[in-house]
């Protein structure tokens, strides 16, 4: 079994269990299992009563779970949740935790080509069994809709440089590992920012092959139907792009941030954020873990109605 700390050093734990202001006899559900760092400390708050689900696309994370009657692991993308606890007999539930993005097991095994660091396929899926590889795209894309994914999914300025030279590159041969992807992108890197803005070009595209975006908006509408009055809605994210849909959803809700209002003038929306900006890591928890730089915390309640 690999441990979870190996797995993946779970987050801004203390925070996100404060967030779920957990019920021992409470329904759960983790979003993102993963190495189980999150889930475990959800589940040793319950008491017998009390269920956890946890959800994963990532074979790999089947190595964390353990066996229990109130436990249950379900091996599936995020984004049918609703469905699967309808498959459980579970309607309602007290909170909803997801850790987004991707796991730091994802980002060391090296063939699962999610990393700028190694030379690995172009692989770059959450789910194993996924039908599109970061090659499939990179290869069959479109120019011209190229330029929209990476204007969709990265803060890339400079793509009259990048596009060209992807598109000049596989003329000659198919996109086949993440080094030729990094050497063909280094091209168009401003000097001295070389891995900031790889990591922009990996996002892109690793956006793109997992649907992240889409799968984020399925979660926060389906949360919204699940997530009892008074539950917790407690997500976590490492980029903009995840940030500013989960931002606007808790504040004004709508994905894209327009306001809809009732007759007293009240913003119409499914859940209030207990804290007005987003939680950050501490200094003590980004030197031990510096995934954490870049995480911001929402914690929201279910609304009424």
């Amino acid at each position: 079994m690999v441990s979870s700390t190996e797995y993946h050093i779970p987050v801004l734990l203390q925070e996100c269990m404060e967030g779920l202001n957990i019920n021992p006899e409470g329904v759960y559900v983790d979003a993102t299992f993963g190495g189980g760092g999150h889930a475990r400390k959800i589940y040793d708050s319950l008491n017998e009563k009390g269920i956890l689900l946890g959800f994963d696309q990532d074979d790999d994370a089947l190595e964390n779970t353990w066996k229990a009657a109130n436990f249950h692991f379900v091996k599936s993308n995020f984004r049918f949740i609703q469905n699967h606890l309808g498959l459980y007999g579970i309607d309602k539930i007290d909170g909803l935790l997801a850790d987004l993005g991707v796991s730091s097991h994802q980002f060391d095994v090296p063939d699962r080509g999610f990393s700028i660091r190694e030379s690995a396929p172009l692989d770059m899926r959450m789910n194993k069994n996924g039908q599109i590889t970061a090659a499939d795209v990179l290869n069959n894309t479109e120019e011209n809709d190229l330029y929209k994914l990476f204007r969709a999914y990265s803060d890339i300025i400079n793509l009259g440089k990048l596009i060209p030279n992807l598109v000049h590159f596989r003329l000659s041969k198919p996109f086949e590992t993440t080094k030729e992807l990094a050497d063909v992108a280094k091209m168009s890197a401003p000097k001295n920012k070389e891995n900031k803005y790889l990591a922009q070009v990996f996002q892109a595209i690793r956006i793109e092959v997992n649907q992240e975006l889409d799968s984020l908006k399925d979660l926060l509408e389906q949360a919204t139907k699940v997530i009892k009055p008074g539950g917790r809605l407690v997500v976590m994210s490492y980029h903009s792009l995840e940030d500013r849909i989960v931002k606007n959803y808790l504040k004004r809700g709508s994905f894209e941030g327009n306001i809809e209002k009732d007759f007293f003038g009240n913003v119409i929306k499914p859940f209030t954020e207990i804290t007005r900006h987003p939680m950050v890591a501490g200094e003590d928890e980004i030197t031990m873990n510096s995934r954490s730089r870049s995480a911001k915390l929402r914690i929201a309640v279910r609304n009424e109605g």
